[in-house]
């Protein structure tokens, strides 16, 4: 589902601290509606507590993260659960309930948070697992279908509540090549046929170049970030000794 902001998310001086241990600073960029944006960088640069703040994990020190219009650390609890409502995420590992099937994976959250009807919600349900490509496989249990079926069974269960933006980490992770691609052209296909908005946290050199339209390097050093662009315009065209480390490195 759109909405009439230009950018689905906005992080401006954003300053993130475990304790005393800073670990990013001032880092600001934008994400487009209908855009895959990816953040990347060395071991220890920040991705992951990134992440934990854009999906309401770890408050800023300082700095602000925009979500359709409201500043998502600066309003009431209330209406802090709301936002991250239009956030969908998918974990590492796929984070679907083992003692669940498929389609009771996706039901839940409708169950939760919608005042859908026991029919409807298995409609829309059945209709993000086509969407996937999970047609059929709703009965199965997380345990009965491969590692990339789990991983496109998470991304339906991320996109069930229509988010503004579907947050995903290390998508790629324990799949071999073949399943790798196929998860890169399924997201590639959500965003160009309904204009989904990803956000992808990824150090895999394929999916990087393949599926994003920006990206966001940051920094372990500076503790900032230090490149943005598209992958291949950063490829061609940023100078930074890391950064072409990094985007020339073998797999």
């Amino acid at each position: 589902m759109m909405n009439s902001f230009k950018n689905a998310l906005s992080v401006s001086g954003l300053s993130l601290a475990y304790g005393s241990f800073q670990v990013l600073e001032n880092v600001a960029f934008d994400v487009r509606q209908g855009s895959c944006t990816i953040i990347m960088g060395g071991s220890g640069c920040g991705k992951s507590t990134l992440l934990k703040s854009l999906i309401g994990l770890l408050k800023p020190s300082r700095g602000k993260i925009t979500l359709e219009g409201k500043d998502l650390w600066h309003v009431r609890n209330s209406q802090r659960q709301n936002l991250l409502r239009r956030c969908g995420v998918l974990f590492q590992g796929g984070a679907l309930w083992s003692s669940l099937n498929i389609i009771e994976n996706l039901s839940l959250p409708l169950q939760a948070h919608t005042k859908l009807d026991e029919k409807e919600i298995r409609e829309l349900a059945l209709y993000k697992l086509s969407l996937v490509g999970l047609s059929g496989f709703e009965q199965f249990y997380p345990s009965e279908i491969s590692g990339g079926m789990r991983k496109r069974a998470g991304i339906a269960r991320a996109m069930i509540l229509d988010p503004s933006v579907v947050f995903l980490d290390e998508p790629s992770a324990g799949l071999d090549p073949v399943n790798s691609k196929r998860l890169d052209d399924l997201i590639n296909e959500l965003k160009q046929s309904l204009g989904v908005t990803f956000v992808v946290v990824t150090h895999e050199l394929a999916s990087i170049f393949e599926i994003g339209d920006h990206s966001v390097f940051l920094d372990a050093k500076s503790k900032s970030v230090i490149a943005q662009g598209s992958p291949k315009f950063l490829l061609q065209n940023c100078e930074n000794l890391d950064v072409q480390s990094f985007l020339k490195r073998k797999g």
